[in-house]
């Protein structure tokens, strides 16, 4: 039987901690978080692998580093509404759920979706809101949000999912340039946004995030 509580102290030890992530909330909703029950079955064993975690079509769920540190660069807090765009199976949704006073799970895969839901459940999370739509939608309905994640890379930020954000909010985004990226933040002052980069990672862009995609018919 495979030990998973050994491996996500492990996966913390070796991958979360020497990257600098030093906030108690974010190595205690690691330690908590159980990741093999937010990943497909078959790739179970793959759960605390140090990368991305390919899902097809673009999707993936975000290695523990690069996920780390976003929510370290993002320093949520315990009374924000947050806005996690393309969960997918809903591992970031439950980690940031420790964090935050609630989360908005933005997915439009059904299938991801009900997993996560199911997932949710079990491990007794009842502060996340699923939402389905179009990742490039946002969930306006819900917001503004205090924060903003986004699941993946991107080549540019539809206006529709900043215009979301509140004055003195913040979103973090993972920006692709080929195999390269680097995460960035942005901050929503006087309603304008300031990105700052925080550091470097990589992942598929999602779909919808594409170099002038709003353009398409």
């Amino acid at each position: 039987m495979t030990d998973f509580t050994t491996r996500r102290t492990m996966m913390v030890d070796t991958q979360v901690r020497p990257s600098d992530v030093t906030k108690f909330t974010i190595i205690d909703a690691m330690l908590t978080v159980a990741r093999e029950d937010f990943v497909p079955r078959a790739q179970r064993e793959a759960a605390y692998m140090g990368e991305n975690l390919e899902l097809g079509d673009g999707r993936v769920v975000l290695e523990p580093r690069t996920l780390a540190k976003l929510l370290d660069a993002l320093d949520i807090s315990n009374n924000e509404l947050v806005l996690d765009i393309g969960p997918a199976y809903g591992y970031s949704s439950a980690v940031i759920a420790h964090m935050a006073e609630a989360v908005v799970a933005l997915e439009e895969d059904e299938t991801f979706a009900a997993e996560a839901q199911e997932a949710w459940s079990n491990a007794g999370i009842d502060n996340v809101v699923p939402h389905a739509g179009t990742l490039t939608d946002g969930a306006p309905e819900h917001g503004p949000y205090d924060v903003i994640v986004i699941e993946g890379g991107v080549d540019h930020v539809p206006e529709t999912i900043l215009d979301q954000l509140k004055d003195g909010g913040r979103i973090g985004a993972l920006f692709m340039n080929g195999a390269l990226g680097e995460v960035r933040v942005g901050y929503k002052i006087d309603g304008r946004l300031s990105w700052r980069l925080s550091f470097n990672a990589g992942a598929p862009v999602l779909p919808g995030f594409e170099k002038h995609s709003q353009f398409q018919l």
